[in-house]
């Protein structure tokens, strides 16, 4: 599957980390999406309701950094993976990269971060 809808860049304040300075503070994550499904349809109809609603993606991984906590940005990855797995029925594949400008490692970076492919179980 070529076909995509992408996000670059989606800046969102949590409290993920190991450290207790972490939850307290927060601090921002940076996150990249690819959303694997067939666009032909919604391509050729021109019609909202043939595609996944960009809006209800993004509320979805607003809603998981903001208000829910992980010691670990591969377990707020995982997570983002399968709500949207679970939440559009029409994507195949996702793409989840989170980027942690602030991490509290001794050393000087631009950022760190991981990026998880999930697809979807077809029986």
């Amino acid at each position: 599957m070529s076909d995509r809808i992408f996000f670059r860049g989606i800046v969102l304040f949590g409290r993920h980390g190991l450290f207790e300075e972490e939850e307290r503070l927060g601090q921002r994550f940076e996150i990249d999406l690819d959303c694997h499904v067939d666009l032909s349809k919604p391509g050729k109809s021109d019609h909202f309701g043939d595609t996944i609603d960009y809006g209800r993606v993004y509320e979805t991984v607003r809603a998981i950094i903001e208000e829910e906590r992980y010691k670990l940005i591969e377990a707020l990855a995982e997570r983002i993976a399968d709500r949207l797995l679970a939440a559009f029925e029409p994507l195949e594949a996702v793409r989840v990269e989170i980027r942690k400008p602030s991490a509290p490692i001794p050393g000087v970076f631009e950022t760190v971060g991981i990026e998880i492919h999930r697809d979807r179980k077809r029986p």
